[in-house]
């Protein structure tokens, strides 16, 4: 998630913890988009590795 702070962009994770402030909205994006994916490719990876087990 995303909010406007005094003029910043803060990405905020789902349980409120600030991940990062941004000077712009796209740069805020860019790392949501960050985030997001390496969520997905790490829980892949859990799920590889206890598979493997």
């Amino acid at each position: 998630m995303i909010k406007k702070i005094k003029g910043l962009y803060r990405v905020l994770s789902e349980s409120g913890r600030n991940m990062g402030t941004y000077p712009t909205l796209k740069a805020a994006k860019k790392r949501l988009q960050q985030i997001e994916y390496f969520k997905h490719v790490n829980g892949k990876m859990k799920r590889r590795k206890k598979g493997k087990r």
